[in-house]
């Protein structure tokens, strides 16, 4: 791919919006070419700058109340004249903005979300192609684990399932909008890459599976941490092994 063609490429891969195989063709051409490069992270700055400018939509404290208590109180009283009083208006128009907010939130998390299993399955998918499956590998979980210090500012746990049919292969450093941990496990020929990366949920346990072109993908949250496996292998196997990597 040349740099002329990366053009029209550029803003649907910041966006999550190309094909696997086209996506993973742009990120090759970007890991040999800085300009290009320079130019998507240009990309991604803007967008973080425009969606930190307002689409993210926190109500204050409370605001949710006081709605519910305005509109229970403008059913309650009587309109003087007309039957949709002024203060009935300001009312419904605040319990519109309250929603439009809502919805928008919703839609802007999707987005990140479906743009995030988009790139999981590309460096899984990549990790494949060119042959990079491990940086450290190994069966021990007792080798592995220690290799990633230094080289991250956190810790991922690591869990040899060898007795569960899922043998450990070893780990890597990987990159999905920041360094990840990735740790790579075996089901007969099928691999399984599991990306940690500390969370930064304020709340609870979150949980999330996907199945998109012929690769399914699991996330969830927990101790504070971030996992997302990705595989060919059938969504029952990997469900299975998600199951035991968590307990």
């Amino acid at each position: 791919m040349r740099c002329d063609d990366m053009q029209e490429f550029i803003s649907p891969y910041v966006d999550g919006e190309l094909g696997l195989l086209t996506a993973v063709e742009v990120e090759r051409h970007l890991d040999e070419c800085t300009p290009c490069s320079q130019e998507v992270e240009s990309h991604r700055a803007l967008r973080a700058a425009l969606r930190g400018g307002g689409l993210y939509f926190k109500p204050p404290a409370r605001f949710e109340q006081r709605v519910q208590t305005a509109v229970r109180q403008a059913g309650k009283a009587e309109a003087p004249s007309h039957w949709l009083s002024w203060q009935r208006l300001g009312v419904v128009a605040t319990a519109m903005l309250l929603i439009a907010a809502t919805v928008i939130t919703f839609l802007v998390t999707r987005s990140e979300k479906d743009r995030l299993v988009q790139q999981v399955i590309a460096s899984h998918v990549r990790s494949l192609m060119v042959s990079h499956l491990t940086d450290v590998p190994s069966s021990d979980q007792h080798t592995v684990k220690p290799w990633f210090n230094g080289k991250l500012d956190f810790s991922p746990a690591v869990k040899d399932l060898t007795g569960e049919g899922f043998p450990l292969v070893g780990g890597r450093l990987d990159y999905l909008d920041h360094p990840v941990a990735a740790l790579v496990y075996q089901r007969r020929q099928h691999y399984i890459n599991v990306f940690v990366w500390p969370s930064t949920a304020e709340r609870g346990n979150a949980h999330g599976e996907w199945s998109r072109q012929g690769y399914n993908v699991i996330y969830w949250s927990d101790g504070g941490m971030n996992y997302w496996a990705v595989s060919d292998l059938n969504s029952g196997e990997l469900d299975q092994f998600v199951t035991l990597l968590r307990q």
